[in-house]
C-alpha cells in the first residue's frame, strides 16, 4: 500500500513540474493521449459488433 501511494507522489510531481516548465507540451500530450483512447475505444466496439454479427 505504501508503494503506491510512492508512485502516485512520483507521478503527481512530475506532472506538475511538466506542467510548470511545458504547459503546452503538456496540453498536446494530453490532446493526443485522448485521442489515442478514443479511437481505441471505437475500434474495440466495431471489433465487438464485427464478432457479434459473425455469431448471429
Amino acid at each position: 500500500m505504501n508503494a503506491k501511494k510512492g508512485v502516485l507522489a512520483v507521478v503527481i510531481l512530475f506532472v506538475g513540474f511538466y506542467m510548470f516548465k511545458d504547459p503546452s507540451g503538456l496540453a498536446e500530450l494530453a490532446s493526443a493521449g485522448a485521442g489515442e483512447g478514443w479511437s481505441l475505444t471505437t475500434q474495440l466496439f466495431d471489433a465487438t459488433i464485427r464478432f457479434l454479427n459473425e455469431l448471429f
